[in-house]
């Protein structure tokens, strides 16, 4: 069936996979599971196999990354190019999961309904305050890892979207300009710290070539089968910081 969402697969989201919807396969998990500490632990677990149980911090933030990817992509095309809210509350999505135990895809109960409000502090709510910000709680009272690094991985993602939704043939003039706002701010309107501010920079080098550069490390290099990622904050195995 094709459905509103469906329909945002392509472009540049050709490639990726829309949530199912409606019928939820029996493997499928609810992700209000994973703020239950034994159950994501032993999720973690499964993902660490591959990295010889290498350091929890490092893992629990690549099991993040994945995570993240898989649910912030419809969010933000539904969000930015339907203006539409997902049911994405952990109390109301379903994850599949691979057999190393990181997230491939959501269910979702339904498309979402459109949006209550359109400004850059309110339109993305439900993201934010009810699926990123308890899920990293946990899994930074899990790892150990700052919770910093869980929602720089989140704003990776965030940003990477937002940089490249106005290639999408539904996107129209500003479709990304509150997102960005959101970027740009420091602080909410009342006050609290936004943690998704500016998570990357672009550098310009002496060649006048630019690169995006992360603000925080995502921790990756902690595992040894592992090196620095393309946009890692840090130069090298010097750890020193980039200019």
């Amino acid at each position: 069936m094709i459905t509103a969402l469906s329909r945002l697969y392509v472009g540049p989201l050709e490639a990726l996979i829309p949530p199912l919807l409606s019928t939820v396969p029996a493997q499928a998990m609810p992700a209000a599971d994973l703020l239950i500490p034994q159950r994501l632990e032993e999720l973690l677990d499964r993902f660490a196999v591959q990295y010889r149980q290498g350091d929890r911090r490092a893992v629990a933030s690549l099991w993040s990354k994945w995570h993240f990817s898989a649910l912030l992509t419809p969010a933000l095309a539904a969000n930015l190019l339907l203006e539409r809210d997902l049911p994405l509350a952990l109390e109301r999505v379903q994850v599949i999961l691979t057999a190393e135990g990181r997230t491939e895809r959501l269910c979702l109960e339904h498309e979402g309904t459109p949006l209550p409000a359109l400004g850059a502090f309110t339109r993305f709510a439900t993201l934010l305050d009810r699926h990123l910000a308890p899920l990293i709680e946990v899994l930074s009272a899990l790892s150990g890892a700052s919770p910093r690094v869980f929602w720089s991985n989140a704003g990776n993602v965030f940003e990477h979207f937002v940089s490249v939704v106005d290639q999408h043939p539904m996107a129209s003039p500003g479709t990304a300009e509150e997102a960005r706002l959101l970027l740009e701010s420091r602080h909410y309107p009342d006050g609290r710290r936004n943690p998704l501010f500016r998570p990357v920079r672009y550098i310009e080098s002496p060649h006048n070539e630019v690169q995006r550069v992360r603000k925080l490390c995502c921790l990756r290099y902690l595992l040894p089968e592992l090196t620095y990622c393309g946009n890692c904050p840090l130069e090298g195995c010097d750890g020193r910081v980039r200019a």
